[in-house]
């Protein structure tokens, strides 16, 4: 039985359970969760291996590559300048990113960016990881292409796009680049063990990301017994010419982010490392006041987290509900509170928070989860402490 660490204050003792029992049931490997309440927390459990290889354990300061979990951190930064008055959500890119002008997007509003309904989720032609460390090259590129479909007429996930483009606003506006903003804006503050673009000196710090083996594409006999318009959609994730790949590999190679030179630089779309302490507070104090800071006012976070779009999204083929930077809950989930929002991220990590119960809450872990089963480690751990709120624990 995996040793699990940390602490669970009175009545959340289930919530615990469910993170031990996914060690036993869910294959999990190294893992932490932490939960927030009212502006303090209430559980910040972590167990299990931060390297498999070497047998290295997980500590209380460990940190997890959170994939597009970093997007919801991101976000918040382009609200803030909002809030401050020095960003107009409703104004054009091309006001404070002149160069985005052309190809026709000189009147996509910078909204559109944040709710992936810009028709920019994917590169005109893939860039190489030096590109994307030295930044200037890849949002060039994005500068100068046209979009996919027509701007504002539909949504579909950005999933690297995303943070080339939120943080270009962010720079072109604060002078500062996205992972500096974050870091002194936000992560300060709050005393956050969260960055976009890490130190080098935290680098010993990070859990290896454990990949499964590279799925085989189905059969025929496979492909016959599905309906078809899964069969549809499952063929154009093994077609490197289709969207939904073109969007999730933007490069010449793959993005790993097990290595070193891709966790400092700053990706903001999905290299965020952190703690899961960490997400709970930053999720805390995007709700709710948490040691005399708070992130955005009730005024900015209200119209971060209201809905742009509802349907299927055009990259992912799966319904989706993007708000300004955050997912809300799809309907008919019965774990979900209908109030919540937040961001998962590529294979499990998950940071939300519902303003209704006060609940904040951070996941994070290294085996990825790739498959198309639902992934019930998080979900597990939300129906728990879902059962908490509802028996009325403080």
């Amino acid at each position: 039985m995996t040793e699990i660490h940390g602490m669970v204050a009175p009545g959340y003792e289930v919530v615990r359970e469910a993170f031990a029992q996914n060690f036993v049931t869910h294959g999990e490997v190294g893992a932490a969760v932490c939960v927030y309440r009212h502006g303090r927390p209430v559980l910040d459990l972590w167990a299990g291996s931060a390297d498999p290889r070497t047998g290295r354990p997980w500590q209380q300061d460990t940190l997890q590559v959170v994939y597009s979990t970093t997007k919801g951190a991101t976000a918040a930064c382009a609200h803030l300048l909002a809030q401050r008055g020095q960003l107009d959500l409703d104004a054009p890119v091309a006001a404070y990113w002149p160069e985005f002008a052309a190809a026709g997007k000189e009147r996509i509003p910078v909204r559109w960016l944040l709710s992936h309904q810009a028709g920019l989720p994917a590169l005109d032609a893939p860039v190489t990881l030096a590109d994307i460390r030295s930044w200037e090259p890849v949002v060039t590129t994005l500068a100068g292409q046209a979009p996919i479909w027509t701007p504002g007429s539909a949504h579909g996930y950005h999933a690297f796009t995303y943070g080339w483009l939120v943080g270009e606003v962010v720079r072109r506006v604060s002078g500062r680049s996205l992972g500096d903003y974050f870091a002194e804006e936000i992560a300060a503050p709050l005393g956050l063990d969260f960055w976009i673009g890490l130190p080098e000196s935290e680098l010993h710090r990070v859990s290896r990301i454990v990949e499964p083996p590279p799925a085989a594409p189905p059969t025929a006999a496979e492909l016959d017994a599905m309906p078809p318009e899964l069969r549809d959609t499952l063929a154009l994730y093994h077609d490197p010419a289709a969207l939904p790949v073109r969007a999730l590999s933007p490069a010449t190679e793959p993005v790993d982010l097990n290595r070193a030179d891709l966790q400092t630089a700053q990706i903001p779309a999905v290299n965020g490392s952190c703690t899961a302490h960490a997400l709970a507070r930053f999720y805390a104090a995007l709700v709710g006041t948490v040691d005399g800071h708070r992130i955005l006012d009730p005024a900015t976070l209200a119209v971060a987290t209201a809905e742009q779009a509802d349907g299927l999204d055009r990259v992912l083929h799966l319904p989706t509900r993007p708000a300004l930077g955050f997912g809300l809950p799809p309907a008919g989930v019965p774990w979900w509170s209908p109030t919540a929002f937040g961001h998962g991220g590529h294979g499990g990590s998950l940071g939300y928070a519902d303003p209704d119960s006060a609940i904040a809450f951070g996941y994070v872990m290294n085996r990825l989860h790739v498959s198309p089963e639902p992934d019930r480690r998080a979900a597990e751990l939300i129906q728990a402490l879902r059962a908490c709120v509802a028996s009325s624990v403080p």
